[in-house]
């Protein structure tokens, strides 16, 4: 439970007790301390805050230093001190802000001056994202946790295990980090310290995010191009920082909920950049708020100089609180030569005469054709006004010619992150000499019972090791034969079905290493049926080289369902056979060859291939025993099908086939050497060939199947996303097939749902509409933001998603199916219902609920 409670808590970082420099505490105007004020140190480039009581304490060489002292909400105050050989004490004083209203004219339906500001901020947020070419720093992070209450029911055991409400668990490291134009961060752990296990979390999607960019750590930033469709802004005020003009922006989502922001963010008058920002948004109903303070580290060009990021929520009826606090240092930037030069942007709605005549201007020196084929140099050739139209036209085009010149115009970003070997070594002297904020005592008292646990976990963890070690293999799960060697046995599950009725399969798995990138897993599967009374079996050996090829052997005879997909787990279709008496599973014995092959390209292209032949035999029900004797009866093992009785001699059939996966599209991110997909960053296209040969190896099958498919996610603007997958096929020759040749469908006839959500029906038999010709499909499935119950704030809180589907069937020989349905996502973050009818033409068929796992599940540790 420590662990748990650990991994919840996430991660980070540090404070500072030095031989000279200054230290002191920051009031506001009514004698209050004010936590995590900054304090930036011009001469040094050099930011750092005050720990939550107020106090702050910075080392410094000796000599003279103007000190910039803000807080958001409150005046700043600049301080120039001289450092001797001993802490300078400085009490810091800042008195509320005074915000100035502009002078507006009012009229009626007259636009709030913020969107003129915020249209200028967009227009000029991509240039601020390139502004630096390059750029190191140092960063210190510093988090700390607690579970603020807990349910009756997990009281006792948490506290036992140690942890209650005043229990805080500390980490805190120090960085050193590397930023290079386009997308390449690197990252160096040189000191790190923890009172908890940290897990690898913690804050950095913030910290190392921009809100610049369109979407930051997953939610929508105010200046994205799309903030108007998400956002609405009121004007607030302005004042004055370091001679220039800054205004105060008010951020309202237009429909609040995950991903957006509320709060206020603070633009510097004529250059468009963020002076500071302070907002929260919400993240499967957790609240994450986040404060950020910039600073100009050169003229014109301001950057952040510590966050200060608050989360909190519940889960499982434990309700956490973590607070990040992390610090720049340190910067020594480059700026793009490319964008070098200082840009007035003209809003088209505002300044209309100005815009016309720059617009003009372009068309006249276009048609002179003076001017050189560089864009950049055309656009930036000194300092001049552009709408925003032009600017965003001109870094589209910037961007553009930089991808064209690199070989990575796919990748989104490349992080790396090293740790110093001797990070973790470092003892409270060290940490007090370097951390830039004071620990409080809270914090104190956290290292010193944590790390006194820790020593504790970390021996009995090393007597477990220990003793597993020396057992040389678990029984029943796996042991090692050599190096390279290791050999996996699961205990068998009994499943029960009509045919075969209970029946075990024994997987024996082996894993043999050949080399780094070369292995073979051969694995054997013998198989008992008690009603039968017969044994089968089957081997399948895998052959892995390269990462790129595969090719499997195997070979037997086994059972196999008519859809070979298997529509129903074994185990689903015991359940339901023993207590309901409903016998879905349909299957055939085969006995068979096969080899296959499967071919990836990169991520982009998986191309497959296989030849097998099989002697396929019929099979009937054998046993009729159900744990209740209920009314119905079971059903016989030939399914019913709309185009053909399921009544087949013995038969061979010898079936080539081929099918590729391509997404052309794709985009990655790397981290630490491992090139990652982005999931949904492109569309993918399927093609399916499938062969039966007639007239070799005594083949009596002689067909030719193909099939082409598209699927595809769409964000929708702010409304939703719609997920859509279509396919179609079609039998070219259907001269002589059978019926686990027909091609079959995703299917369900349980109240579980266990396949895609948007790839398979709700309450299609599993194969009555089955075909042997030409089909076309398509499965739609629409999120909204808010509907019916999301209309409600809580709820939307809760993490809840509202859904709709439409599922759609037709074959030459079916009628029009339809499934349309309603499902409510997300449910306890874990699960989903939904309610669907069906339709053949507009006639209407039936009504079912159907749970299913949360489709959000994969986003929730994203």
């Amino acid at each position: 439970m420590r662990y748990f409670c650990c991994y919840l808590l996430f991660f980070l970082v540090a404070t500072t007790s030095l031989a000279q420099g200054v230290r002191g505490i920051i009031r506001n105007d009514e004698g209050e301390p004010l936590s995590y004020a900054t304090i930036y140190i011009q001469q040094l480039e050099t930011g750092t805050t005050t720990n939550e009581e107020g106090y702050y304490e910075i080392q410094l060489e000796p000599g003279g230093y103007d000190l910039v002292f803000q807080y958001m909400g409150y005046a700043a105050q600049s301080q120039s001190i001289t450092v001797g050989s001993d802490f300078q004490e400085l009490t810091i004083t800042l008195p509320t802000q005074t915000i100035q209203l502009k002078e507006v004219v009012v009229e009626a339906g007259a636009e709030d001056p913020a969107y003129t500001i915020m249209r200028k901020a967009i227009a000029k947020s991509k240039y601020h994202q390139m502004q630096v070419q390059h750029y190191t720093a140092q960063v210190y992070v510093k988090g700390g946790g607690r579970v603020k209450k807990t349910p009756f029911y997990l009281r006792k055991l948490l506290e036992k295990e140690g942890v209650d409400s005043s229990t805080v668990f500390v980490s805190e490291s120090i960085s050193e980090i590397t930023f290079e134009q386009p997308n390449t961060l690197s990252e160096q752990v040189i000191s790190v310290r923890s009172s908890g296990d940290d897990n690898d979390t913690g804050p950095n999607g913030f910290i190392y995010g921009s809100f610049y960019e369109p979407e930051i750590a997953g939610a929508v930033s105010p200046l994205s191009p799309r903030a108007f469709a998400y956002y609405r802004f009121q004007y607030e005020g302005s004042f004055y920082d370091r001679g220039r003009s800054v205004n105060k922006i008010r951020v309202i989502p237009r429909s609040r909920g995950d991903n957006v922001f509320t709060g206020f963010i603070y633009l510097i008058e004529d250059l468009w950049s963020i002076h500071s920002l302070n907002m929260f948004a919400y993240k499967q109903g957790f609240k994450i708020l986040a404060k950020q303070i910039y600073a100009p580290v050169q003229e014109a060009v301001w950057l952040p100089v510590t966050y200060n990021i608050n989360v909190t929520g519940k889960i499982l009826g434990i309700h956490l609180e973590y607070k990040y606090l992390a610090t720049v240092s340190d910067y020594d930037i480059t700026l793009n030569p490319d964008l070098d030069v200082a840009v007035e942007v003209v809003d088209e709605k505002i300044d209309k005469e100005l815009a016309a005549a720059l617009i003009q201007e372009e068309k006249l020196q276009a048609r002179a054709d003076t001017l050189s084929n560089s864009e950049v140099d055309k656009l930036f050739r000194q300092e001049q006004k552009l709408t925003r139209k032009q600017l965003r036209k001109m870094l589209r085009e910037y961007e553009d010619d930089l991808e064209e010149e690199s070989e990575t115009e796919d990748i989104v970003s490349i992080t790396s992150m090293t740790v110093d070997s001797t990070a973790a070594k470092s003892d409270s002297a060290y940490w007090a000499r370097v951390r830039p904020v004071p620990l409080n005592e809270m914090e104190r008292n956290s290292y010193r019972k944590l790390d006194s646990l820790a020593v504790v976990e970390r021996e009995e963890e090393e007597k477990e090791n220990k003793d597993e070690s020396g057992s040389g293999f678990d029984i029943g799960r796996k042991f090692s034969l050599g190096k390279r060697v290791s050999f996996r046995f699961n205990l068998p599950i009994p499943y029960y079905n009509t045919v075969e009725g209970f029946n075990i399969t024994l997987p024996l798995n082996f894993s043999i290493k050949l080399s780094d990138s070369t292995s073979i897993n051969p694995q054997l599967l013998p198989r008992y049926a008690f009603a039968r009374g017969r044994l089968t079996g089957k081997a399948i050996l895998p052959y892995s080289f390269n990462e790129e090829w595969k090719v499997t052997a195997e070979g037997g005879r086994f059972v196999s369902q008519f859809n070979e997909d298997e529509p129903i787990s074994p185990l689903l279709n015991t359940v339901f056979t023993l207590l309901g008496k409903q016998n879905f599973m349909k299957i055939y014995e085969k006995s068979y060859g096969k080899l296959s092959g499967r071919y990836r390209s990169g991520d982009k292209l998986t191309l497959r291939s296989s030849v097998e032949w099989t002697e396929r035999y019929q099979l009937f029900n054998n046993t009729d025993y159900a744990l209740f004797d209920r009314s119905r009866e079971y059903t016989p093992n030939a399914p019913p099908n709309v185009e053909t009785a399921i009544d087949f001699p013995i038969h061979q059939a010898f079936v080539f086939s081929l099918s590729g996966e391509y997404e052309p599209f794709l985009k990655y991110r790397i981290r630490n050497g491992d090139k990652r997909v982005i999931k949904n960053s492109s569309p993918q296209f399927r093609l399916t060939y499938r062969k039966g040969i007639s007239s070799l190896f005594s083949s009596d099958v002689d067909y030719d199947f193909l099939e082409i498919g598209a699927k595809h996610q769409f964000d929708i603007g702010a409304r939703g996303r719609l997920f859509a997958n279509v396919y179609a096929g079609s039998f070219l020759s259907n001269r002589q097939t059978y019926f686990m040749d027909f091609q079959h469908f995703a299917g369900n006839r349980i109240f579980l749902q266990e396949s895609d959500p948007v790839g398979s029906y709700r309450l299609l038999d599993y194969y009555l509409y089955s075909t042997e010709q030409s089909y076309f499909a398509s499965h739609l499935y629409y999120q909204l933001r808010k509907f019916l119950l999301t209309q409600i704030f809580e709820v939307r809180m809760l993490g809840l998603k509202e859904n709709f589907f439409v599922n759609y069937l037709k074959t030459d020989a079916s009628p029009h199916y339809t499934e349309v349905g309603y499902s409510l996502d997300n449910i306890f973050r874990f699960f989903r219902v939904e309610a669907v009818a069906s339709f053949n033409d507009t006639d209407y068929i039936d009504f079912g609920v159907r749970i299913g796992i949360s489709t959000s599940l994969e986003n929730m540790f994203e």
